[in-house]
């Protein structure tokens, strides 16, 4: 849905209203019912700019801390860093844009694993590391693309489960687990390229590689 800049505005200012009591009421319409009473906006006004509500409610929060994500990428010196340290600073600036609400991440989290949910859940996620892999500067189309997308997909939605139940000093805990599932999609990519390789020299390895894929 399209918006101007005043109901731009309008719409965060209730997201942030609506973040108070979402620990408490989930991602719900009595939420965002009382955050359009604390602003005392008009009556009406909530349903209005997220007419799917909880729905719409969500996908905004997600896309403004994908903003604030990218934000922060941009201002990154990214070229003095590794292609795993770019992808390490994406997702930890992602679960940082997040932090102040980690309650109402782990409430979105329960929400989006409801029957019904799960086709916009792999949509908040594919554009998630959509985001990540742009912001970092990656230009690939080939097949990579939707490769790199798939591992980063698993590496961030394990790194998010892990933070929710992190209660060590700065999260710290969080961002080793982080760096470890990077260092396991990185020998994930280096041995399957291998084996692509190898694959192109011996007919019976690649189609044993293609039968395997048909299968997943």
């Amino acid at each position: 849905m399209t918006t101007g800049p005043d109901e731009t505005e309008t719409r965060r200012a209730l997201l942030q209203a609506a973040l108070q009591h979402i620990p408490f009421d989930g991602w719900s319409k009595l939420a965002m019912d009382r955050a359009e009473q604390d602003l005392k906006l008009p009556d009406g006004t909530v349903h209005r700019l997220f007419p799917r509500g909880p729905r719409d409610l969500l996908v905004f929060s997600s896309q403004q801390a994908d903003d604030q994500m990218l934000a922060g990428l941009e201002a990154a010196d990214l070229g003095v860093l590794k292609i795993r340290e770019r992808i390490a600073l994406s997702v930890k600036l992602r679960l940082l844009a997040d932090a102040p609400h980690r309650e109402a991440v782990a409430r979105a989290a329960t929400w989006l694993a409801l029957p019904g949910h799960h086709v916009l859940a792999g949509r908040l996620l594919y554009a998630t590391v959509d985001n990540m892999w742009h912001g970092i500067g990656d230009t690939s189309v080939d097949f990579n693309f939707y490769s790199k997308r798939a591992l980063l997909a698993g590496v961030v939605s394990s790194t998010v489960l892990f933070w929710l139940q992190d209660e060590s000093e700065d999260c710290t805990e969080t961002w080793a687990f982080l760096d470890r599932r990077i260092n396991n999609v990185l020998m994930i990519q280096k041995t399957r390229a291998r084996l692509e390789g190898a694959a192109g020299k011996l007919p019976f390895v690649g189609r044993f590689l293609t039968a395997v894929s048909m299968q997943r």
